[in-house]
């Protein structure tokens, strides 16, 4: 059982959670799942802990077959999640969730959910480190990818897999780390096997209604007894909050569902990817047809490539037309396959396992073979795709009011983050997944002829090192002007949040360009980032390249043969990201 809910919910209850927990173990139970996180905020941080340690030591049974699992890894700030992958933390947090329980070592510490701020293998190697001291007996992960997993277990014997399955999400049967644990031996431990908040959609499913009245029992149960069907590996920890509920888990040892209703669950929640194996699914090697999945970053240039294969033939699939999610366009590549189509090309993102899979089954389903085009374009020559897109369809560069409005219909207009995201979720695609091969194409950006500028590019707080009113530096103010007389084109750039702040009114933006202009004695293109920090909503924040790109666009700038004059690390990686010659300002 999961006993989240007991410390989590608004309406907890001391009394009632340690006799819901007492009815579970009563019904039958042998795990119990918690974490140190399980709490309303940091103020009662490893309530859950407490409660299941107070529980297991005022119930009479017999304890030595209970298995209690925690886990670590998340913090509760004001009640949010955030999560910390130090090694030093989670040391701490084992020991702390140690002293709750009151044992001497964990039978089960998991790792609760990858720290983004914080390299993976920190977080494995503190893992390694408590099984090897002897504070836990096994080590398990939660929340994972199948890419993180298989590093996961270069570094230490991993025992058990956390992840959210039920007959409402089926993304860790798609993801290929279901079928990776069972064929490893590694216990996949379902969370959230009824749906979580979703649960009322069992009820309203007419199939598993009439199988739950052919057995005189409920849809829960009978989902529950799906997840239980694959075998001794799947452990579903649904989380009872009342006692009631609790007494009905001991009902599911004596459900057993006939070979026909697996069947009808199967095909309601992809199950057939556990129950067929791989080959027995795959198409023939001599079938025809292709369907080709181009994938990689927003403004890896991907429609190129669909365009190319469009041309020879090939019907083009991209939600960017269609409209939707990714996941609508797995049935109209089904009902074209089953028209006798059988040559498709699509073109999104397609970052992760689980999206890929859709296409891959829906084409196998149908006997033909799947490969990948990977666009392997880096994230800064995508950023400088994804800026020009923009400026040739609107004219300038849009501010992100404009980014939000037009988005909503135009799919050339995106965030930074989009690509952001991009980045953090890519699963690197393998032929293990299903496809016949995989072509990575790396990006080669073509040269526009009519750009052929030369510019000088400054960053602005390199002239004005002692403030926006203060005298402007000598050597740099040198170099503008040395390289206005030579005839290039000029543009300095500042990043400056006050505005967005209120601080900093727009015009003294204005009056500082016409100082520029006065001291070097030429045309000065000045531009100004008026945004505030954190996460990046415009194209126009150093190191993004929108200002730049805009300029570039605006005067016929070649920036292979021009040069960004900067005094910082961060200076010289934008100049290299923009191909343009780096000159460092003393």
């Amino acid at each position: 059982m999961g006993c989240m809910r007991l410390s989590t919910a608004k309406d907890r209850d001391h009394d009632r959670g340690i006799a819901t927990i007492h009815a579970a173990l009563d019904a039958g139970v042998t795990l119990l799942d918690t974490a140190d996180a399980y709490c309303h905020s940091d103020a009662d941080f490893g309530h859950n802990e407490l409660l299941v340690a107070e529980a297991l030591r005022t119930w009479s049974g017999d304890r030595s077959g209970v298995v209690v699992a925690t886990k670590g890894g998340l913090t509760r700030p004001r009640g949010e999640w955030t999560p910390n992958g130090k090694a030093s933390y989670l040391r701490g947090a084992c020991e702390a969730s140690l002293k709750r329980l009151g044992v001497s070592c964990i039978d089960l510490y998991q790792w609760h959910t990858p720290d983004p701020r914080t390299p993976f293998t920190t977080g494995i190697r503190a893992l390694a480190a408590l099984r090897k001291n002897g504070l836990v007996q096994r080590v398990g992960l939660s929340n994972v990818t199948l890419g993180q997993l298989k590093e996961a277990m270069e570094m230490v014997e991993v025992a058990s897999v956390q992840v959210s399955w039920s007959l409402l999400d089926d993304t860790i049967l798609r993801n290929g780390v279901a079928a990776f644990c069972l064929a490893h031996g590694i216990q996949l431990i379902a969370h959230r096997p009824l749906g979580g908040d979703k649960i009322w959609q069992l009820e309203k499913r007419v199939a598993l209604r009439a199988i739950a009245d052919a057995h005189q029992t409920t849809p829960p149960l009978v989902a529950l007894a799906w997840l239980a069907s694959f075998g001794a590996g799947v452990v579903p920890i649904p989380g009872a909050t009342r006692p009631e509920s609790a007494r009905s888990l001991g009902d599911l040892a004596h459900l057993t569902l006939t070979t026909n209703e697996l069947q009808q669950l199967d095909r309601s929640a992809n199950g057939q990817l556990l129950r067929t194996p791989q080959a027995a699914r795959r198409p023939a090697d001599d079938a025809t047809g292709d369907v080709v999945l181009v994938m990689g970053i927003p403004g890896a240039g991907k429609s190129t490539h669909s365009a190319a294969l469009a041309s020879e033939g090939y019907r083009r699939l991209n939600r960017d037309a269609t409209g939707g999610s990714l996941a609508d366009l797995v049935p109209l590549l089904d009902a074209g396959l089953a028209a006798g189509e059988r040559r498709w090309v699509l073109d999104n993102t397609y970052p992760s396992r689980a999206a890929r899979n859709d296409v891959i089954e829906c084409a196998w389903r149908h006997g033909v073979p799947v490969r990948c085009i990977w666009m392997q374009t880096t994230l800064a020559d995508a950023q400088r795709n994804a800026v020009d897109r923009m400026l040739r369809a609107l004219g300038h560069l849009p501010s992100p009011e404009e980014i939000r409005e037009l988005g909503r219909t135009d799919p050339r207009f995106l965030s930074p983050d989009a690509l952001f995201k991009y980045e953090r979720t890519l699963e690197a695609p393998e032929l293990d997944e299903g496809f016949e091969h995989i072509d990575a194409v790396s990006f080669v950006r073509e040269p526009m002829p009519v750009m052929s500028e030369r510019a000088l590019v400054m960053e602005g707080d390199v002239l004005l090192r002692d403030g926006d009113d203060g005298a402007l530096h000598p050597a740099a103010l040198e170099i503008l002007t040395r390289y206005g007389k030579l005839g290039r084109r000029l543009m300095v750039q500042f990043w400056r949040p006050q505005i967005a702040r209120g601080t900093l009114p727009n015009t003294s933006m204005t009056r500082l360009a016409w100082r520029l202009r006065e001291a070097v004695g030429a045309d000065v293109h000045v531009a100004w980032c008026p945004h505030d920090a954190g996460p990046p909503v415009c194209w126009c924040r150093k190191p993004l390249p929108g200002l730049i790109s805009a300029f570039a666009m605006e005067s016929g700038v070649d920036f292979a043969q021009s040069i960004y004059a900067g005094h910082s690390a961060a200076d010289r990686t934008l100049a290299e990201r923009l191909d343009m010659r780096y000159l460092e300002v003393p």
